[in-house]
């Protein structure tokens, strides 16, 4: 069942923090990558090559892990779970180029390879402020 996100998790999602995405390969074991997020109202959208192990792993099994964050304060964080509801193609990089101009400024610079948007729905949710300051 589908979780609504918070203002606190939102603003996570839309700045250029970073993520990993944890999908689960065919033998049952845990597959981690760094990524780049995007989001469309309640969901997230993390734009990846249509042959690449997340593409391949969420087709065969959609449950996905998604840990987050916060670039400047990096003991801000948000732990999510939930599952690949749809991979849209992305032939004209419309998505990946939009989160692209997000964190780099520019459209992605790469081009070739087929294209998808893994459009993830949020089952559960955690934000979590730990009270440190980080030091540079």
């Amino acid at each position: 069942m589908a979780t609504k996100l918070s203002e606190q998790i939102i603003a996570l999602i839309d700045n250029r923090n970073f993520a990993h995405l944890a999908s689960v390969m065919a033998d049952g074991s845990p597959h981690s990558a760094p990524v780049w997020l995007g989001r469309e109202g309640q969901h997230i959208l993390i734009s990846t090559s249509s042959d690449s192990v997340k593409a391949k792993n969420t087709r065969r099994d959609p449950r996905v892990a998604i840990s987050i964050v916060d670039l400047k304060d990096p003991y801000t964080e948000v732990q999510l779970r939930g599952r690949v509801v749809e991979q849209r193609p992305d032939p004209e990089l419309k998505y990946l180029d939009a989160v692209s101009q997000k964190y780099v400024g520019k459209p992605f610079p790469f081009r070739g390879e087929a294209q998808v948007a893994l459009v993830i729905e949020i089952d559960k949710a955690k934000y979590e402020k730990i009270p440190f300051e980080h030091a540079a």
